[in-house]
């Protein structure tokens, strides 16, 4: 499947709903706070293509919200217009503008410019003995809780495949095993990616169980073992092993303790993230606060892609 169809099969999934995955509309909703509707222009954001309506959403916005530094008491758009020393005024600016150009409504920009930028929204998402790929000393950690049999786990996947690889250097991704009960292969198809980790194949059977993710029967499972080439016997006593088990159980309690409430959730350097970014443009505008050259888009198409549905229920 083609990076193209996935976003617009992610997209799909937003707004079709279903026992596995919720899904939300996205419309405009003009600010209701009494702010007045003065179009704010800045130099530095380009508002070219946003509709009259859209533009005095936007420039409500920017007058409104304070920017996102505890000594810049000052909306946003004044931050910016006096270059005042925050730097995180510009990219909240244009996240916003973005948000305002995708259609989200007032709850889902503020809930998104605060998660994004205030300092209490970031959690402790301990990483442990996870499996990882990427650098261990990246400044940007990805952490990703998921399920095998999760549809939109399975449109991830790639997304985030992309993500490490456009930033070798710059990200690290972690993941979390989290089968959701109503998912009858989740927990077998976890513990075989577990099982495959002991004999130095995770990775390989992570790819092939989200490719295969029809065909988790526990003959599929070692079907795709002996493939890997790894010991058939010895991944099925795994996959029932003491250290499997805990390893469910440690994601488990984990996601727990952050409320996760379904898959696939991820966290970018402990901030939970949502669909106001791709992954792409979160990351870049992660590194960018930290001072760190960002990668270019793989494309100009892939610059502003559809955005990440709501996670499968817990």
């Amino acid at each position: 499947m083609s990076f193209g169809k996935a976003w617009i099969l992610v997209a799909l999934g937003l707004a079709s709903g279903g026992s596995t995955c919720r899904g939300q509309s996205i419309s405009g909703d003009p600010p209701k706070d009494g702010t007045p509707a003065v179009d704010v222009n800045l130099a530095e954001v380009d508002t070219s293509s946003l509709t009259p309506r859209e533009k005095k959403e936007w420039s409500s916005y920017v007058s409104s919200l304070l920017a996102p530094c505890a000594d810049t008491p000052v909306p946003i758009a004044q931050c910016v217009r006096e270059k005042r020393a925050c730097g995180k005024c510009l990219p909240a600016a244009k996240m916003i503008l973005k948000g305002v150009r995708d259609g989200a409504t007032r709850e889902m920009v503020e809930q998104s410019f605060h998660n994004r930028f205030d300092a209490d929204r970031i959690k402790d998402v301990r990483l442990e003995d996870s499996p990882s790929r990427g650098p261990s000393g990246a400044p940007v950690v990805v952490v990703e809780f998921a399920d095998f049999e999760c549809p939109h786990c399975q449109m991830t996947a790639p997304l985030l495949d992309k993500l490490v690889e456009s930033h070798k250097d710059s990200v690290r991704f972690v993941y979390k095993f989290m089968p959701l009960q109503g998912h009858t292969h989740a927990e077998p198809a976890a513990r075989a990616a577990i099982a495959a980790g002991m004999q130095g194949k995770l990775w390989e059977m992570h790819h092939k169980l989200f490719v295969s993710a029809e065909h988790l029967d526990q003959s599929d499972l070692e079907g795709y073992a002996r493939e890997l080439g790894l010991d058939v016997v010895k991944f099925r006593a795994d996959m029932q092993s003491q250290a499997a088990t805990d390893r469910l159980a440690a994601d488990r309690k984990l996601a727990d303790e952050l409320k996760v409430a379904g898959t696939p959730t991820i966290y970018i350097n402990g901030r939970l993230y949502e669909r106001v970014q791709s992954f792409e443009e979160w990351v870049d505008l992660e590194l960018q606060m930290m001072g760190v050259k960002a990668s270019e888009p793989a494309s100009a198409a892939d610059a502003g892609k559809p955005l990440l549905p709501d996670a499968g229920k817990k």
